[in-house]
């Protein structure tokens, strides 16, 4: 059974994004003054009378937007719209009636949907003795809330159970997998998202920063759910304007660290930038399964063989030397649901533990085929024994007995033989060095950490 969808719509600035945020418990929507800000349909997941809905955000009816995407805007509205069990239309306590409340309102009452009226903002008793010259919107008796201060939201859902019924579901579909698409602007993010959920579920432009919250959509493949989350473009930190590209950024990031998978999507069409090479930085830091989407590969043919691809990518983001790359064109919706697939197996990958006698004896192999440097007059370094203490990502500690002979480059060359002798060779690996404990009681050396 499918989850209700409850959609929150209204004209820009009465508070629609505060509302989910508040309804949620968390931030989802991005608010700020500006408006406009919402484009995209963002939905969350709310708890109601033992079940589930699902609440979508959506764009402020008449708006009046500077990339001049009013009319997606608009497209996305009427998805939600379409597909809502039922509606609140949101209006400003604050400001009163509005023209545009009452063009909203005409439009809603050609829905056959259950429409209620909920007046935000209602934060002072004089404010709540004014709300009734909403009822001229023809759906009764608004329902006073407050989004910023939490105030009506336990009578808002009531209302809305009321007019479902019992139509909620246990539970969401719970995906098996979370994978974040991100990238830098136009590098073909959002229209990957709509070529795998078979609708246009975010907006697709060549305007540059048209994709400003990320957008959880959740989409089925060979019989699984999977849930992507569709970022916003990336730039050089130092070119952000304004706080809402700030929001945006700091969105991305985030859906960084809560993604199981990560797609880092390089445009084809044009050469590797700085952008790119600073969210291969960010994505190692946060030792996250990627996978390389090469995108708009389309445009790239005959101009580049997909082998050359390897050895440039080894160069230029030595960092995920060991992630695999997918060749796509999210436009023509080629390669796209085997970066899934793929995605999925390193999933799978990051998930998989490794018996200590068999990581002991792939280190005793390593260690024959190359041991660490040391000085002369030290004792030889070693490796006592190893263990792996964690997955996602696999985590391995090396006991040994001098953590200085350990160096960077040794590490690395550890990692890697340990990737082709072990059963996650495309994932990062979490490598920490202990120092074996000492009989005359000093306390032992701090660990070091490699990928």
């Amino acid at each position: 059974m499918n989850i209700p969808v409850v959609a929150i719509v209204g004209r820009p600035n009465v508070g629609k994004s505060s509302l989910l945020n508040a309804l949620a418990g968390k931030r989802i929507s991005i608010v700020d003054p500006t408006p406009g800000v919402t484009r995209d349909r963002i939905t969350a997941p709310i708890p109601l009378g033992g079940g589930y809905v699902e609440m979508v955000d959506t764009g402020g009816i008449g708006m009046v937007d500077t990339d001049e995407l009013a009319g997606h805007v608009e497209e996305q509205i009427a998805y939600a719209i379409g597909a809502a069990a039922v509606i609140l239309l949101v209006v400003d306590a604050g400001e009163g009636l509005a023209p545009m409340d009452r063009s909203v309102a005409a439009r809603l009452r050609k829905q056959d949907q259950a429409v209620i009226l909920v007046a935000n903002k209602v934060d002072t008793e004089e404010q709540l003795g004014e709300i009734h010259q909403f009822q001229r919107l023809g759906f009764g008796e608004p329902l006073p809330v407050s989004a910023t201060h939490g105030r009506g939201l336990t009578e808002l859902l009531e209302a809305i159970q009321d007019r479902l019924g019992k139509t909620t579901v246990k539970a969401p579909p719970k995906p098996v997998m979370k994978l974040a698409i991100v990238g830098k602007r136009n590098a073909g993010k959002s229209t990957l998202v709509n070529a795998l959920a078979g609708e246009p579920r975010v907006i697709v432009s060549e305007t540059p920063g048209t994709t400003r919250d990320s957008v959880d959509v959740t989409i089925e493949l060979d019989g699984r759910t999977f849930m992507l989350i569709d970022t916003a473009g990336v730039r050089k930190r130092k070119s952000l304007s304004g706080d809402i590209e700030f929001y945006g950024l700091h969105r991305a990031m985030r859906s960084i660290r809560r993604a199981d998978v990560v797609a880092l999507m390089i445009d084809a069409s044009v050469p590797v930038s700085q952008v790119d090479k600073d969210l291969a930085g960010d994505i190692a830091k946060q030792f996250k399964p990627v996978v390389l989407v090469v995108n708009k590969w389309d445009l790239a043919v005959g101009k580049a063989a997909g082998e050359d691809y390897q050895d440039y990518f080894d160069k230029t983001f030595p960092e995920l030397s060991f992630a695999p790359i997918c060749l796509a064109s999210a436009a023509e919706g080629t390669g796209v649901k085997e970066a899934v697939r793929v995605a999925e197996e390193l999933f799978t990958q990051a998930r998989r533990r490794v018996p200590t006698p068999r990581l002991n004896k792939a280190i005793q192999e390593i260690l024959k085929l190359r041991g660490p440097s040391h000085k002369t007059g030290t004792k030889p370094p070693k490796i006592l024994y190893a263990s792996q203490i964690a997955e996602c990502p696999p985590t391995i500690v090396c006991f040994v007995n001098d953590v200085r002979s350990f160096d960077e480059g040794y590490q690395r060359f550890l990692l890697n033989q340990l990737r082709q002798r072990l059963c996650f060779p495309e994932v990062p690996i979490r490598l920490v060095f202990r120092q074996r404990r000492q009989t005359t009681g000093r306390s032992p050396r701090p660990p070091r950490q490699a990928r």
